[in-house]
């Protein structure tokens, strides 16, 4: 056990909330009346999100740029719910959460443009309650993760150490990048192996 842990920081997308891309990317092809290998090769294929992510496009060239490459004038609005369709609140995780901020602070550090981070009441309206103004897209640092430059302006703008910080993500190469920026790191693949690594730094009681 560990005092150690001032902050854990998480990633949003399969670790707060189930992310289904596939319905995201349905509604946006029966938007454009595509087809769903269309719109994913468009946006994801081709890296277009990733400009998205590492704030290269602001928000308004995004989505300007995310309906020319769909074939749509694609609005904030269907954006939005394109996006929202797509994510279903973690529950349990929600609760540890809820529990962990009674002793350390929470924050989220999401891999993203922009745009989830101002229309996140609508995207995800449980996570204002729990994280305040802790809710950060990549973008807003003008690079993604896993370069450990992400991680230390969000730190930065948290006023934290990296040494007394624990992040959470479900992709390795972010968990990597947290660590190689000095964080401690923990891949996300369970609700149980989650409060399993809590417990082990000493950051909440097993059940």
């Amino acid at each position: 056990m560990t005092d150690e842990i001032k902050l854990v920081l998480f990633d949003m997308d399969n670790v707060l909330c189930d992310y289904d891309r596939g319905k995201r990317v349905a509604r946006l092809a029966q938007l454009a009346g595509s087809t769903d290998e269309f719109v994913h090769q468009a946006i994801w294929d081709s890296g277009f999100e990733l400009l998205g992510d590492s704030g290269t496009l602001d928000a308004f060239d995004y989505l300007r740029g995310f309906g020319e490459r769909i074939g749509y004038p694609l609005s904030l609005e269907e954006w939005v719910e394109a996006r929202s369709c797509s994510m279903q609140a973690d529950r349990a995780m929600l609760e540890i959460v809820e529990q962990l901020r009674q002793t350390v602070d929470v924050a989220i550090l999401t891999n993203n443009t922009t745009l989830v981070a101002d229309h996140i009441d609508t995207l995800f309206p449980e996570l204002r309650p729990l994280f305040g103004a802790k809710i950060y897209a990549s973008a807003q640092f003008k690079t993604a993760k896993p370069d450990p430059r992400c991680y230390h302006l969000c730190l930065s703008a948290l006023r934290a150490a990296p040494e007394t910080v624990l992040f959470v993500d479900d992709l390795a190469t972010n968990v990597d990048g947290a660590r190689e920026a000095g964080l401690f790191g923990h891949r996300y693949t369970s609700v149980t192996a989650f409060r399993q690594a809590l417990s082990e730094h000493g950051l909440l009681r097993e059940r």
